[in-house]
C-alpha cells in the first residue's frame, strides 16, 4: 500500500505527525485554543448577519467543531490509501487512531482525555471517508466497467 503510493503515503504520515502534535504535545507548549475559539467568536460578533450562528457558538462548540475538522483529512488520507473496497477499514481505522490519542493523553502533561473528542474526531474521519468515496466514485465506477468489459470480450 505505502509503496504503491509514496507521495500520498507521505502526505499522510507529515499529516499525522501534524495531529500528534496537536493532540499530544503537553498543554504548556501548546496554544491557548480556548482563547482563540473565544477571540474567533467574538470577531463574528461584529457582524449582525451572523447573529443566528454566533447566538449559538460557544467555545466548547468551536472545539468541538475544530476536533471535527481536524479528523477529516484522516479520513480522506486513510480512505486513498486502503482503497474504496476497505472504507470500513478507514473508518475503524481512523476511530482507533483517535481512541488512541485520547489513551495517550492521559500521561501527557496538561492534556485531559475527554470521550467527547473521540466522537467528534471519529465524526471528523468518516465526513473525511464519504468525502473521499465521493470523490473518488467516477474512477471506481470507470474501473469496474474497464473490468467487466474486459471479461466479457
Amino acid at each position: 500500500m505505502f509503496h504503491r503510493h509514496p507521495f500520498l503515503s507521505l502526505l499522510t504520515f507529515a499529516y499525522l505527525g501534524f495531529v500528534g502534535l496537536v493532540t499530544l504535545t503537553p498543554a504548556s507548549e501548546q496554544p491557548d485554543y480556548s482563547a482563540l475559539a473565544a477571540r474567533v467568536i467574538a470577531r463574528l460578533e461584529r457582524y449582525p448577519d451572523l447573529d443566528p450562528l454566533t447566538v449559538r457558538l460557544s467555545v466548547e462548540r468551536v472545539e468541538f467543531l475544530a476536533n471535527i475538522a481536524l479528523f477529516v483529512p484522516v479520513g480522506v488520507f486513510v480512505l486513498l490509501l486502503f482503497g474504496s473496497r476497505l472504507w470500513w477499514l478507514a473508518v475503524a481505522g481512523s476511530v482507533a487512531l483517535t481512541a488512541a490519542i485520547e489513551t495517550a493523553q492521559r500521561s501527557v502533561p496538561g492534556r485531559v482525555s475527554d470521550p467527547r473528542d473521540v466522537v467528534a474526531n471519529s465524526i471528523g474521519a468518516l465526513i473525511g471517508v464519504v468525502l473521499a468515496m465521493v470523490l473518488t466514485l467516477p474512477g471506481t465506477l470507470r474501473r469496474r466497467r474497464s473490468r467487466r468489459s474486459l471479461t466479457h470480450a
